[in-house]
């Protein structure tokens, strides 16, 4: 049977996902979309409900294996739960992975994210971590909700490729410390010579409209990316991005 009313339980049950209040009450997040569905198959994420558009058997096929309750609707509902313009014909209600904190830190580079509060430099950073092997990412409360609909989306999946963990981040580099990391942040007063590092390396990125908090600062290397042009700074995710790159390459380099 076709699902052709926006007023279906399971329907609105999704569509509340799209609030952090929902969200955090449920323990679900939305995903859209073949490719990020795909991606949370593969990554094994816990599927609650999906849906679908008639004519894709093979989806849900794949989805019902994934454990999901599979609902088949009209493409009017499909828009309705979607936050695209011009929705894909398949999405999902998946479970939020923890973001419980680790009893000891991962060797490698791990992101620290200081009140970053756009969307979709959230789920680009995120992406970029991802790519360059950091060993997880850490966020504050200040932070954008990276299981939003939006970070999921710029994320591209990788949201599910490392952990996530959300803190009180003065207190965690304070552990970091005691595991021998150094704590290197972007900063407008710092040295634009990049730090001798060889191992295990906390990378702070700072909001997009202040910056990296002076409390966190304090307990960093401070550099700053040098900059050729006129443009005075750069946006959080680029400017992210150029970072986490440089890190990476120099932990690399050393061996790690």
């Amino acid at each position: 049977m076709i699902i052709e009313s926006t007023r279906n339980e399971s329907v609105k049950r999704t569509r509340a996902l799209a609030t952090k209040k929902g969200r955090s009450e449920t323990g679900l997040h939305f995903i859209e979309g073949d490719k990020l569905v795909r991606e949370a198959v593969i990554s094994g994420v816990n599927f609650a409900d999906a849906f679908v558009e008639e004519g894709h058997d093979l989806m849900v096929a794949i989805l019902e294996g994934a454990g999901a309750k599979v609902n088949i609707v009209s493409r009017s509902v499909m828009k309705s739960l979607t936050n695209t313009n011009e929705p894909q014909w398949v999405c999902a209600s998946v479970e939020t992975p923890s973001y419980a904190l680790p009893l000891c830190y991962p060797h490698g580079l791990i992101v620290v994210l200081d009140g970053v509060q756009d969307p979709g430099n959230m789920g680009t950073v995120i992406r970029t971590a991802d790519a360059f092997a950091a060993a997880g990412v850490l966020i504050n409360d200040t932070c954008a909700d990276p299981f939003a609909p939006k970070p999921v989306r710029a994320s591209m999946g990788s949201v599910y490729h490392l952990p996530i963990w959300r803190g009180d981040i003065a207190t965690e580099l304070d552990r970091m410390a005691e595991q021998k990391f150094t704590a290197v942040c972007g900063h407008l007063e710092g040295e634009e010579t990049l730090p001798e590092i060889s191992g295990d390396t906390a990378l702070i990125i700072g909001n997009e409209g202040h910056g990296v908090s002076d409390i966190i600062a304090n307990k960093c290397i401070k550099y700053r990316l040098p900059m050729y042009g006129l443009a005075e700074s750069l946006n959080a995710s680029v400017a992210a991005g150029i970072l986490i790159y440089e890190m990476a390459k120099k932990i690399n380099a050393g061996g790690m």
